[in-house]
């Protein structure tokens, strides 16, 4: 988004394609949206045979209620095969209509990279964040989607790696990011990671409170109440205020009864909180990773499937923060970390170096100024 949006203010003309439910999103933000591909939960159930997740009586499961073997499963057939094939098919004429100079892609969406190669279009590779590898996982990935790309006749046309040959736009900083890929010879468009969502309006306990806040968020994904209310207790024997981003999976009613210096939201404008927060307790999905890293917090990451663990990992090596594994977490366990990332100085400091390196990156605006390189 900040990149399109900084193409837009530099005069190009933009289009941003995507499924139909972030459309609003981007028309308030001034950019055109282009109908492409499935949304991840329609691209899950694909993968799945056309089935929702279902337990023994029919209803409804969460994805965090899934075993990881399943999801990582169906996470492959999803963005190796399902989304891919979706968004070239759904892309190829609007590709042959608009003629476009440029297709900037995001990396775990490949599609539009085929649908560019396939039209002859320059495509560029956007980077979410970290880069990582699975050693188990990431072979069975490429191979399902290179199974993709020979269907759709793209597979002389691209390279090998991660980003398909493709110059990438890497939002992550060097502290952060993995540094086998950075020694990948992959060519690297640095450029700063800036925050992106939609204006909203943080509750005055938020924003004219006292003492530290500490904001908890699971993400937009893999929400689980259970695990929200673990750390939330883990959190409560601190003198802290809370402010919980409990996601749309997650009804914040189901958090049982809170204090009422805990604030439970279905969705928080996460840039805006992050400017209150002392310090953050959150899944390691990369935005939040990213955006809490830029906002110089200390972070306890308490690591979800998909980038999580890495992330995690990551973090804790700068000293911007700690982790817990799903064997460890505990209300008193999240207490004792938290504590420590509270009081002991080191962990900001190291938080506030790396958000001056992200600082130091290039501007979205500065990578649009490079486009007339990648249009060859």
């Amino acid at each position: 988004m900040p990149l399109a949006q900084a193409a837009r203010a530099a005069g190009h003309e933009v289009r941003f394609a995507t499924s139909e439910q972030f459309h609003p999103i981007l028309e308030k933000a001034g950019l055109r949206p282009v109908t492409a591909g499935l949304s991840v939960p329609e691209a899950y159930i694909e993968a799945a045979g056309g089935q929702a997740f279902l337990d023994a009586n029919g209803g409804a499961v969460q994805a965090s209620d899934v075993p990881p073997e399943v999801l990582a499963a169906l996470g492959v057939k999803a963005f190796a095969s399902v989304l891919p094939r979706s968004v070239a098919a759904d892309l190829a004429p609007v590709i042959d209509s608009v003629r476009p100079d440029l297709v900037v892609y995001e990396i775990t969406n490949p599609g539009a990279a085929f649908a560019a190669v396939a039209a002859g279009v320059p495509a560029v590779c956007h980077g979410i964040g970290r880069v990582s590898y699975d050693a188990t996982m990431d072979p069975l990935f490429q191979k399902e989607l290179y199974a993709t790309a020979i269907d759709l006749g793209v597979a002389d046309k691209i390279g090998q790696s991660r980003t398909l040959g493709n110059p990438y736009i890497d939002i992550c900083p060097p502290a952060v990011q993995n540094q086998d890929f950075l020694d990948s010879g992959v060519e690297r468009i640095p450029q700063r990671a800036v925050a992106f969502a939609e204006p909203g309006e943080l509750p005055a306990r938020v924003t004219q409170g006292e003492g530290p806040l500490v904001y908890l968020s699971l993400g937009t994904v893999l929400g689980s109440a259970e695990l929200l209310r673990t750390a939330i207790d883990g959190l409560l024997p601190l003198d802290v205020r809370i402010l919980v981003a409990t996601g749309p999976v997650v009804d914040p009613a189901a958090l049982g009864e809170l204090p009422d210096r805990v604030v439970a939201l279905p969705w928080v404008p996460q840039p805006e909180a992050l400017r209150y927060a002392t310090a953050v307790v959150h899944h390691g999905g990369a935005g939040t990773t990213l955006a809490s890293l830029a906002a110089g917090l200390p972070q306890l990451i308490l690591p979800q499937p998909g980038d999580g663990p890495g992330n995690a990992a990551a973090v804790r090596a700068t000293g911007a923060g700690s982790l817990l594994l799903a064997e460890e977490v505990s209300a008193g366990a999240v207490e004792a970390e938290m504590r420590t990332l509270l009081t002991d100085g080191a962990h900001r400091e190291a938080a506030r170096g790396v958000a001056r390196e992200m600082e130091a990156m290039p501007e979205p605006a500065e990578t649009v100024e490079r486009f007339p390189e990648f249009v060859r």
